[in-house]
């Protein structure tokens, strides 16, 4: 049974790669979830109309109205509904296994959106929680299940529907950045393969932007010509998206050499500049 589970351990250990699955509920959630709330909609999106309050209320008791194992996305769907975001055109952007190095080109752009710029990302990001086994009993601060024992863990319900509501929402061209250094750049368990690029629509969506990123010191196993990112186009054209690739992208190199100035690459690339 637990061969089952594992798509679902696979993404949840794509998206928290750094977090240890035996921790329990993060210390001080409530704080933490209500002040990042507040101050998404007093200093990111002033003006919006949100109530933190009933937000963590909805989400409170999707988690410990349920076994630890057992909170399905469905769940969740009072707390989304009390959290709706309209999103703009042309500024979604998509990642698998480039997670840092996404927001840091989104924070330097400031052109793109990602998931966890999101109110929900944004408050949740980075976070574990889960219920006692004694349902309405709280939160467990002292251990949570493993990821890979789950079918409905917690943690992966709420961003599955956070990740199907992001897709849903994309409109006009959309980018998503892949590690080219990563065996199966794409991946179809991924939380981007197996629930983004099924959510988007069509006739929503005017182009997809593949941008492949290899570390500078290499390897190079993906790109667009060989590897997984040709599975993602050829389900892309299936699908009657129109696209665009490039593994090299002039703006993604300037930022690796900004954080990696002392790389050869980078080194050669200053000189042939001058």
């Amino acid at each position: 049974m637990i061969a089952d589970h594992l798509p679902a351990a696979l993404m949840l250990l794509l998206l928290f790669d750094d977090l240890s699955a035996d921790m329990g509920t993060t210390p001080n959630l409530k704080q933490i979830v209500l002040g990042r709330c507040f101050s998404y909609v007093t200093l990111i999106s002033p003006g919006s109309r949100y109530n933190c309050e009933e937000i963590w209320r909805e989400f409170r008791n999707a988690v410990i109205q349920r076994a630890p194992c057992n909170v399905r996305v469905k769940d969740y769907s009072r707390m989304f509904h009390a959290s709706p975001q309209a999103l703009p055109c042309d500024t979604l952007l998509f990642w698998s296994k480039t997670r840092e190095f996404v927001h840091s080109y989104s924070a330097i752009t400031r052109r793109f959106c990602t998931l966890e710029d999101t109110l929900v990302g944004y408050m949740f990001n980075d976070l574990i929680w889960c219920g006692q086994k004694e349902k309405h009993r709280g939160f467990d601060f002292i251990s949570c299940p493993e990821w890979s024992t789950c079918a409905n863990h917690p943690v992966y319900s709420l961003w599955k529907q956070a990740s199907q509501n992001f897709a849903a929402s994309a409109c006009g061209n959309i980018t998503v950045i892949l590690n080219g250094s990563m065996e199966n750049a794409f991946n179809r368990t991924s939380m981007f393969g197996s629930v983004e690029l099924d959510g988007l629509n069509p006739r929503m969506v005017n182009h997809v932007n593949i941008k492949v990123v290899a570390n500078l010191e290499g390897p190079i196993i993906d790109s667009c010509t060989k590897g997984s990112i040709l599975n993602l186009i050829q389900i892309l054209k299936t699908r009657g998206f129109r696209w665009t690739c490039t593994d090299t992208d002039m703006t993604l190199l300037i930022l690796q050499c900004i954080q990696n100035p002392r790389q050869l690459s980078c080194q050669i690339f200053h000189n042939n500049m001058l």
